[in-house]
C-alpha cells in the first residue's frame, strides 16, 4: 500500500475531484476563487470603443463598452459607475460593458471624464 501512495504522490497529487467543481488550470483553485484570471488586463490597444447594437437582442438597443484597459474587478466598478451616470440597468459579460438604451454620447463624455481613451464605433 506504501508503494502506491508514493506512486500516487509522485504524479503531483490529487487527479480528479467533483469537491470543489471546475478549476482553473492556472493556479489549480475552483473557478469561482480564480485568482490569475481577475487580475489580467485585457490585450488590446488600449482604446476603450463605444458602440450602439440591437441585432440579435429583439429589436432593443444595448450600448457596449469593450475594450477597457482594466482588471475584472476595476471593471466591474466601471461598469457600475456607467450604469449610475446613464440611469439604467445594464451587464458585464465576458469583459464588455453591456448598457440598456442608446448612450453612446453619454458613455464617450464619461469614459473621457474618467481619463480613458474613448471613441465611437460602428454606424
Amino acid at each position: 500500500m506504501a508503494k502506491k501512495a508514493a506512486s500516487f504522490a509522485a504524479l503531483g497529487g490529487l487527479v480528479f475531484s467533483t469537491d470543489a467543481g471546475r478549476h482553473c488550470p492556472d493556479c489549480r483553485q475552483p473557478v469561482d476563487a480564480c485568482t490569475c484570471k481577475r487580475t489580467l488586463i485585457p490585450e488590446g490597444d488600449g482604446i476603450a470603443r463605444v458602440r450602439r447594437e440591437s441585432k440579435g437582442r429583439g429589436g432593443k438597443t444595448v450600448t457596449t463598452v469593450t475594450g477597457v484597459p482594466l482588471a475584472e474587478d476595476a471593471l466591474k466598478d466601471l461598469a457600475k459607475t456607467l450604469k449610475q451616470r446613464c440611469g439604467t440597468g445594464g451587464a458585464l459579460k465576458d469583459g464588455v460593458i453591456e448598457i440598456q438604451g442608446d448612450h453612446v454620447e453619454t458613455l464617450l463624455a464619461e469614459l473621457v471624464k474618467q481619463g480613458f481613451k474613448a471613441k465611437k464605433s460602428g454606424g
